[in-house]
């Protein structure tokens, strides 16, 4: 009976790109059982560790991932950088053995020797996908063949606009769209409404159904957004609307409500100081100003950071543009 064969990888991983899962998979065909190390690495990315593991663990589930927290930042071929690497792997495996050692890279012969393994090279010269982490950051959109959709998706930016009935939202998020030459999620609630409602109105697990149906096509369109998807409300504008008419929620779409804490990077709430726009599908002037509130108020009790539009729809643009501008996604804004 043969040695169980064991291969072992590393890297940075800023991001998980095309090259990166030649090498896992390859590995994979190969060996019985993969390590993978990923490190932190805050001088090259901004992306959490966390974030970075949990793409390989989403697309490898048989891959042992191990979150290099501590891991040294220094690189270089120099002998004294090798052996702090060295080290580093070698008391990170504690006494575990290796039998392969996969990499594209100049160390995979120290490291390999260090660890008694073979030196697996894989596509050393890039011919098979020529891609670098480098060249995916400075042109995420271009380049985003190169890296997976569940990779992609976490680099974007996803905004939000809230608000009342008839404060700009579905106009914001369309014009912002034409701006940044990106794609926009409009409400599907207003498409829902106009196909269902039964004298206005709802029932608890139709609300259900529009927030789960608006999360859907959301993220169908996060793969598709060049760097920002502007989304027209969410889960919680539908959990509002259903204490309005129900003065309760389905527990499913309070769930989705408080998931919505996490899920946008920037929200942005449209004012009613515009003109009201009364259609069929709305309820009022005097409603508008009580659900504004009612938002607000929402927003503040959830803790969830909100930033306050007002004006005139040019004044709008330029106050989102002037967020955009300063915004870096995964910084401490």
């Amino acid at each position: 009976m043969s040695a169980e064969k064991v291969g072992l990888t590393l890297g940075k991983f800023a991001p998980f790109h095309r090259g990166h899962q030649h090498v896992v998979e390859t590995a994979l065909r190969e060996v019985d059982h993969l390590i993978v190390v990923i490190y932190d690495s805050p001088e090259v990315t901004t992306v959490p560790l966390s974030v970075r593991a949990r793409w390989i663990r989403e697309l490898y589930p048989a891959v042992e991932v191990l979150e290099a927290w501590d891991g040294p930042s220094d690189s270089g071929d120099t002998p004294e950088i090798k052996r702090i690497q060295e080290n580093y792997i070698l008391g990170l495996l504690g006494g575990r053995k290796v039998t392969h050692f996969y990499s594209s890279e100049f160390y995979g012969e120290h490291m390999s020797e260090a660890l008694g393994a073979v030196n697996r090279q894989v596509d050393p010269l890039r011919e098979t996908f020529p891609v670098s982490g480098t060249k995916v950051r400075e042109a995420l959109f271009e380049n985003k063949s190169l890296v997976a959709p569940v990779v992609y998706r976490d680099l974007i930016t996803n905004a939000v606009f809230l608000g009342a009935p008839s404060t700009g939202k579905t106009t914001m998020a369309a014009r912002m769209a034409e701006e940044l030459q990106t794609v926009w999620m409009p409400e599907y609630g207003r498409e829902y409404w106009e196909e269902h409602q039964i004298e206005r109105r709802l029932t608890l697990e139709q609300l259900v159904e529009i927030a789960e149906g608006h999360l859907e096509r959301e993220e169908r369109l996060l793969p598709e957004a060049k760097d920002v998807l502007f989304v027209d409300t969410n889960a919680i504008t539908t959990y509002m609307f259903s204490l309005y008419y129900h003065g309760k929620a389905h527990p499913k779409l309070e769930e989705m409500a408080v998931r919505c804490a996490s899920r946008y990077d920037l929200v942005f709430l449209c004012g009613d100081d515009i003109p009201y726009d009364d259609t069929p599908d709305r309820s009022g002037e005097v409603n508008r100003a009580i659900f504004q509130k009612r938002i607000v108020a929402d927003l503040i009790e959830r803790k969830i950071p909100f930033i306050p539009l007002r004006g005139s729809l040019e004044e709008r643009v330029r106050q989102v543009k002037a967020v955009l501008g300063r915004y870096e996604k995964y910084r401490n804004p």
